[in-house]
């Protein structure tokens, strides 16, 4: 006659040997035992807990892990959305560099033109030569092509560094949805172990820690963002000695100095004070940095200088657009800045408005700024290596531009930091 188990025992919860109900649990078997099984000398020296001690020992470990998991699935979503907004930013700063470049083609072409234009009207007056013409036109239209050649070289970098860009986001963007679509499959089978009477649980105990251990393998998965490269490291187009015909020998305005900086006697050169000095009833002085302005007021032309920045830690340079009604200037009206710090070995660099990080390899030594009133265009350059930093252009000027001169407090002790002006060639 074929055995029964005992009544009020359910089948899957008793001993199919002894017909016992399943009351333990072998942690070195991972096995399900009766009484008598307990008793057999093959788990003598096992480790036997309660059923519902053992599955609530595994369900704390599923609860621990699947807090952690669903916390991993947040920050995975979040970063998707982070790369998926990425691919926008990436092609507006792409094409935010091309015009950059363009407009800084286009000038320099107006610069070299209108300067060539310039001497053959210094030439009126002598007799037409034509050799002489041609001779003036060379040296514009292989400079012109120059100019263009490299231009084209550039925008072609920059195409492939965009596309190498969007590929590296598109391969991030499905490794991300990978991890998800993971990251949900586990926490759905999870939860639904907690949910698990405990015999069901310790019955599948084995598929159970199959579970855990590709929650933990999930978990050791990294979420990286995609490396994407910043479209400042393509080669950009070098400074020309064209610009040098522009350069002004700017002097420091003390009326405007701020009471921690001190000038030079020749107004060239400013450092930080180290105790802050009270100079009462100024209303010109900058109160919100230490900053100076230029004598030079500029309302129409073309004008460029150099700043010597070796000495300094932490700097601005740029313009501040002068208004009679604005006697007490804020911090962030009227001004267009470059902005670079030294942090230990590391260097950063700023532009501003609106502020925006640029790469930078290494500390810069010499800064060039050209303004263009007419035309609405700033220019920074790095004099050193002769290339172009950044440029602002179709801007709107309302009053009159003066240099501006900036160095950051020290964030404690001394400071010894300082900058200096550069004289152009002719004055040195």
């Amino acid at each position: 006659r074929r055995l029964q188990p005992r009544r009020g025992v359910p089948g899957e919860a008793s001993c199919r040997a002894h017909l016992e109900p399943l009351l333990l649990f072998c942690e070195d078997d991972q096995v399900t035992l009766c009484r008598k099984c307990f008793l057999a000398q093959e788990h003598g020296s096992h480790v036997v807990r309660g059923v519902h001690e053992a599955a609530e020992k595994y369900r704390k470990l599923f609860r621990e892990l699947l807090s952690t998991l669903k916390q991993k699935l947040e920050a995975a979503k979040s970063l998707l959305a982070e790369e998926q907004e990425n691919m926008g930013l990436v092609q507006a700063e792409e094409q935010n560099f091309k015009e950059m470049l363009k407009s800084e083609y286009k000038m320099m072409i107006r610069l070299v033109t209108e300067e060539n234009a310039m001497n053959f009207q210094n030439l009126q007056g002598y007799p037409f030569n034509p050799h002489l013409r041609e001779a003036g036109l060379s040296p514009q239209m292989k400079f012109t092509a120059e100019l263009e050649e490299k231009y084209q070289e550039t925008l072609q970098r920059l195409n492939s560094l965009g596309r190498e860009n969007m590929s590296k986001l598109h391969e991030s963007e499905v490794r991300l949805y990978e991890q998800i679509i993971s990251l949900h499959s586990v926490t759905a089978e999870l939860e639904k172990k907690c949910g698990e009477p405990s015999l069901v649980l310790l019955k599948n105990i084995i598929n159970s820690k199959f579970k855990l251990r590709s929650g933990v393998s999930l978990l050791c998965q990294g979420l990286e963002p995609a490396r994407i490269t910043d479209p400042s490291l393509c080669q950009r187009p070098g400074l020309s000695e064209v610009l040098e015909l522009f350069q002004r020998p700017i002097t420091l305005d003390p009326k405007t100095a701020h009471p921690c900086l001190v000038l030079s006697e020749d107004l060239r050169s400013v450092r930080l004070r180290n105790v802050q000095q009270d100079v009462p009833g100024n209303p010109e002085i900058f109160d919100f940095g230490a900053s100076v302005l230029g004598v030079e007021s500029f309302t129409s032309g073309r004008h460029y200088w150099e700043v010597d920045v070796e000495k300094t830690t932490s700097w601005q340079l740029g313009i501040y657009e002068d208004s009679a009604a604005r006697l007490m200037p804020k911090a962030s009206e009227g001004k267009i800045l470059l902005m670079g710090a030294r942090m230990g070995t590391k260097y950063t660099l700023w532009v501003f408005p609106p502020l925006k990080g640029m790469y930078l390899e290494e500390q810069m030594h010499k800064v060039g700024v050209f303004l263009d009133y007419k035309y609405g265009q700033i220019s920074f350059y790095d004099v050193t290596k002769r290339f172009l930093i950044y440029n602002f252009s179709d801007l709107v000027f309302k009053g009159a531009l003066r240099p501006i001169f900036s160095l950051c407090f020290p964030n404690e002790g001394t400071n010894s930091d300082s900058l200096s002006i550069c004289l152009p060639d002719v004055f040195v």
